[in-house]
């Protein structure tokens, strides 16, 4: 099977899981990656993507509204903007990312649900959902989407995740199709992603 998207999402303690991650993947990794960290709406959007990108050999960009998803590339969701997916299937040759204002989604936007729903809606069993260390249960329904739609479901493994409550929810909500330790996400993204 040829993944054509991954989407990770974070709250508390993410910055440094997600460094952990980015890290391990080189620079010809073949799937575009697409990042919801939980921030205040007035964050400095830079700051957060010039802290990733030390640790990322992949370009590290925020989305403008409408960009297509290319492979090379970690889309990170601005403050205070839903990211979404757009395109179902083979119905929109190239799918593309939205940025929306909608109402926050379990108290976040961006919400780690309305990026997980709409890649599965997009992308169906060609996208693989990555929930890491987090405060809240946002990221469960996204991963049960994607789980439904035959993608693949990831969650940091609670016990030794910076704060475990939004993994150990995506577990008991029976969602998740692997549990990893931090360190071990990234080999195993790469081994399912090989061409």
């Amino acid at each position: 099977m040829t993944f054509k998207l991954i989407v990770i999402g974070a709250s508390l303690g993410g910055v440094n899981a997600m460094s952990v991650l980015l890290a391990g993947l080189s620079k010809n990794f073949p799937v575009p990656v697409a990042i919801v960290q939980h921030r205040h709406k007035d964050s400095n959007d830079d700051k957060l993507k010039t802290a990733l990108q030390q640790y990322s050999q992949l370009a590290i960009v925020e989305p403008q509204d409408r960009e297509e998803i290319l492979p090379g590339y970690v889309y990170l969701a601005p403050a205070d903007y839903h990211l979404q997916v757009e395109g179902r299937n083979d119905a929109v040759p190239h799918p593309y990312f939205s940025l929306s204002v909608d109402a926050p989604v379990t108290y976040a936007r961006p919400s780690i649900d309305v990026l997980f729903e709409t890649a599965a809606d997009a992308y169906a069993d060609k996208v693989i959902g990555v929930l890491l260390t987090g405060a809240n249960h946002d990221g469960t329904q996204g991963l049960a989407r994607i789980r439904s739609r035959g993608g693949k479901t990831v969650v940091e493994e609670p016990s030794t995740a910076y704060c475990a409550t939004m993994p150990k929810a995506a577990v008991a909500a029976g969602v998740v199709d692997k549990i990893l330790h931090l360190a071990d996400i990234a080999p195993f993204l790469v081994k399912i992603c090989r061409i």
